[in-house]
């Protein structure tokens, strides 16, 4: 059982990954998880999205480098330990792991340069920052959006 997994060679400049996920979107493609990683002045990024064989459709069209690989998706309970005993069940079977990231989250960890210009340019536009408090209790914020959703739909 797995997964397609897209992997895009990008430039590592502003812009590059902004010009894919705008193309996605304008496909109606919904990203369900993501990994960047710069190499110097490129980098790789990694999707997991609801239609791959589209999503790679639409990174030809942009001339776009980009395979389409297949990934384990595990989901993993939200308690301590848990990724530790997969880790720890590969490892017992002699099994690296190469890479990995999470998925669909609404919670994005972000590395650039300079974290204070970046913070100040997404407060400006009103996008929710969180700090390690408000990662504590994951499940109760999941939970609070979910019943907002919900009420919404009400």
């Amino acid at each position: 059982m797995s997964v397609s997994q897209i992997s895009v060679f990008v430039e590592s400049r502003p812009g590059h990954m902004a010009r894919v996920l705008d193309a996605f979107h304008q496909a109606q493609i919904n990203v369900r998880g993501y990994s960047a990683s710069d190499t110097g002045d490129y980098g790789i990024v990694r999707f997991i999205v609801d239609d791959p064989d589209r999503a790679l459709a639409v990174l030809a069209d942009m001339g776009a480098a980009a395979v389409k690989t297949e990934v384990l998706c595990v989901l993993l309970p939200d308690v301590p330990g848990e990724l530790a005993r997969i880790m720890s069940i590969l490892a017992r079977n002699g099994i690296n792991v190469e890479y990995s990231y999470s998925l669909i989250s609404t919670f994005i960890a972000l590395s650039v340069k300079d974290p204070k210009a970046a913070q100040e340019a997404l407060a400006s536009e009103s996008i929710e920052l969180i700090d390690q408090n408000d990662l504590v209790d994951f499940a109760t914020a999941i939970a609070a959006a979910d019943a907002a959703t919900q009420e919404e739909k009400e």
